[in-house]
């Protein structure tokens, strides 16, 4: 997994219509270029990768260091290639466009040409990341952004975004088709946002025990794995149930200073009693199946997690999966940002570039002599504003 540190506070506003109009040329006249060169695929993969998301969103003109960087640019890719003539679609985005993306899915496997099974394939992914970044990883951030971007040959991937309120922050998580081994275990090929002290990562690597632990007890009897919560609940708050007393049996004392400090006891619902019971009735044969099933959200995983933990010495990771290989922000310095960071957006030298690709992209698509005419000008234009 490729990660990274990338501080991302929630900010309010709107961009300028100029430079809004200005973004969608620039944002449209790179795509084309990647398509051209490169294919659909790539540039699948490209938006992909969170850092290199985060430098096209910074040489379009947005923040540097924004919430928006995510939703502006990924509203932006999506109305550039609405009608997909280059390949490659972006669907979804920000509160109830997220939600309306099934039938979104629907109209661009149609527009692309892409098979039933592909569309099946992306409904699937679609809702099975969702709940893996709200379920598996619980960070503290509540997501209300999701975007996917689809190619002509069906590669995929997913940029989600969620929020902390309470500390100001968003994150950002991106997914690639082509990294995903397993939808549970270190799916992400990146995730982008502050590092965080406490977390509760079940998609951890080294917590491939408790997600085994944690599917046995969805195929248990819920009766018995009631029982469990209770147990695990007075472990966490260090009572002696009576039957200790009763029964003569040991007494164990449990260091509670090992366990992570996000838990806390778990009340015993109706709701939760109701989710144990639909799970079992289906008796899923793996955790990507068992989080499909409507109702299993983050409160009965984190239930699930604390009997794993405290009961059969199974934890999940406390690692928060954030850090940083290389910086994309000095891609804020090609034209500025909206903001004025680090410098009020330069209009001039932003139509300049903007024509010139827009230019080349027109002489590439008559012939192999132009094409090579026009990558050579591009070349020549990007070592010119190459940022050292």
């Amino acid at each position: 997994m490729i990660e990274g540190i990338v501080e991302l506070p929630l900010h309010e506003g709107h961009v300028p219509r100029w430079l809004a109009e200005l973004m969608k040329r620039l944002a449209r006249a790179i795509i084309e270029v990647l398509v051209l060169e490169f294919g659909s695929d790539k540039v699948v993969e490209r938006l992909s990768h969170p850092l290199w998301f985060q430098a096209l969103n910074n040489i379009i003109g947005m923040d540097w260091d924004s919430s928006g960087s995510t939703t502006v640019t990924t509203a932006i890719l999506r109305q550039v290639l609405a009608n997909g003539d280059l390949g490659v679609m972006v669907l979804g985005g920000k509160g109830k466009r997220a939600l309306n993306i099934n039938e979104e899915i629907s109209k661009v496997v149609e527009k692309l040409n892409l098979s039933s099974n592909k569309e099946e394939e992306l409904l699937r992914a679609s809702r099975l990341i969702a709940k893996v970044d709200s379920t598996l990883l619980q960070d503290g951030y509540q997501l209300y952004h999701h975007s996917l971007i689809v190619s002509e040959n069906g590669m995929w991937g997913v940029i989600q975004q969620g929020m902390n309120v309470g500390r100001g922050l968003a994150r950002r998580y991106h997914w690639f088709s082509k990294s995903i081994e397993r939808y549970v275990r270190e799916p992400h090929i990146g995730i982008a946002g502050c590092k965080e002290s406490i977390v509760l990562n079940l998609t951890a690597r080294e917590a491939e025990g408790a997600r085994k632990t944690i599917l046995d007890l969805l195929n248990e009897n819920p009766k018995k794995t009631i029982n469990l919560i209770a147990e695990a609940n007075r472990i966490l708050k260090r009572t002696i149930p009576l039957t200790i007393w009763i029964s003569n049996a040991s007494i164990t004392v449990i260091d509670r200073s090992r366990y992570i400090i996000m838990y806390r006891p778990i009340t015993i619902s109706n709701r939760l009693i109701n989710i144990l019971k639909k799970v079992y009735e289906v008796k899923p044969l793996s955790l990507e199946e068992a989080l499909l099933i409507k109702g299993l959200g983050p409160s009965a995983m984190m239930a699930l997690a604390l009997v794993s933990d405290l009961i059969y010495n199974e934890p999940p990771s406390p690692k928060d999966p954030v850090n940083q290989p290389y910086d994309p922000f000095k891609y804020a310095y090609a034209f500025g940002g909206k903001d004025g960071v680090p410098y009020p957006v330069k209009r001039e030298i932003m139509i300049e570039v903007i024509t010139t690709l827009e230019e080349a992209i027109e002489k590439a698509k008559l012939n192999d002599k132009g094409r090579n005419i026009a990558l050579r000008k591009l070349k020549k234009l990007a070592t010119f504003y190459k940022v050292k």
